[in-house]
């Protein structure tokens, strides 16, 4: 049987819904087939990659992906926005109905501040999407 489909979406794919779709995998990846993508792409932001890998987790060889590549070739069954900004402007992807959840979590990349300060919210970011995850996989259970 197929794998769920779980498509992470936020503005950019650069940060947030590249940590998400990260932590998934990792956690739950036998049972889920995830994927992330944005409204548009930017290349990976480097502190996304420096706080996952103090997690154990290499993003570095990942790509950001444009929301349009899935459009009418997938079907998900769930959507999570992970910005508020996604949310508007979130496609309609044909075909079998989504789960639509809505996790806003703080653009990283908005931070101030010396370089420590930004370090130090791009981990408050990564630390709130990785216990996202997790509580969600509880709410779901372990036959989901």
């Amino acid at each position: 049987m197929a794998k769920p489909k779980v498509l992470f979406l936020c503005r950019w794919n650069r940060a947030r819904s590249q940590m998400a779709e990260a932590f998934l995998t990792r956690a739950a990846g036998d049972r889920f087939d995830v994927h992330s993508a944005g409204l548009g792409a930017d290349p990976i932001h480097p502190l996304t990659v420096a706080v996952m890998a103090e997690r154990g987790i290499d993003v570095s060889g990942r790509r950001a992906k444009d929301v349009s590549e899935y459009l009418g070739k997938m079907n998900f069954a769930y959507i999570i926005t992970v910005c508020d900004r996604a949310e508007p402007g979130c496609p309609t992807f044909p075909g079998v109905g989504s789960t639509r959840l809505s996790w806003p979590f703080p653009d990283p990349q908005e931070s101030e501040g010396d370089g420590q300060e930004q370090l130090a919210k791009y981990r408050e970011v990564r630390d709130a999407i990785a216990a996202r995850i997790d509580a969600w996989l509880e709410e779901l259970g372990p036959a989901a």
